[in-house]
């Protein structure tokens, strides 16, 4: 395992079968958006355009991490050459004005036909999930409510003109396109988190505010495991 000073995806606790997610002041120290407030020690994301108040934020990043591990352990050819893996990229974001900085990929499109919304409970987003990690590229946009945007994207490369950070971030060798991608996307107040599996090895990382979380496959495992 490695991490890069990694603050937590949040809590997950299970009260009577159904997960409970809350986050603390301090969890947000370091992420200033205004699209976050706090009622006493719970973090409530505000949605755009009337929607209603959302505080499942790490709930859903952990849904997302757990079904990214699942699709991985399922896969079993991860040894053998030529062969590619699922893979998989998502993006939760705060404000679905999200155009500024991605572009529409083509005919990769997420199923809402078949799911409209993340669910941990739900056969019908991990079936949808494991379609799209064999057959679609680009990143699946989810909106704080859990909403699943249709159009698949491309994220775009920051320019000069457009910073998102202060200071450069901290990458690793192992890296590739679609991390580098994940990493710079979750430096931007909007963006609460990315969520990615490697096509190449089955690890799987989350990214937030910079920083990352990574799991080799022979280290995942455990349904409600939040990152340390």
């Amino acid at each position: 395992m490695s991490v890069c000073t990694v603050s937590t995806d949040g809590r997950c606790v299970s009260s009577g079968g159904v997960p409970q997610a809350s986050l603390s002041r301090a969890e947000h120290s370091n992420r200033v958006s205004p699209y976050i407030e706090y009622v006493g020690e719970r973090a409530i994301v505000k949605a755009n355009d009337g929607q209603a108040e959302y505080a499942t934020i790490p709930e859903t990043i952990d849904i997302l991490r757990y079904v990214a591990e699942s699709l991985s352990l399922s896969f079993s050819r991860w040894d053998e050459p030529y062969v590619t893996g699922p893979s998989l990229y998502f993006i939760v974001v705060a404000d679905i004005d999200f155009g500024r900085y991605t572009d529409p990929l083509g005919d990769n499109t997420w199923p809402v036909e078949q799911c409209r919304s993340v669910g941990i409970t739900s056969n019908e987003f991990i079936d949808a999930a494991r379609n799209v990690a064999f057959s679609c590229d680009g990143a699946v946009v989810i909106a704080a409510d859990k909403t699943i945007q249709e159009q698949m994207v491309r994220v775009r490369t920051p320019n000069t003109t457009e910073a998102v950070e202060e200071t450069p971030i901290a990458s690793a060798a192992w890296m590739g396109t679609k991390h580098l991608s994940a990493l710079e996307v979750s430096l931007r107040e909007e963006v609460l988190a990315s969520v990615t599996l490697s096509e190449e090895n089955g690890r799987v990382t989350v990214f937030r505010s910079g920083e990352y979380t990574d799991r080799e496959r022979e280290e995942l495992g455990g349904r409600w495991r939040t990152a340390h």
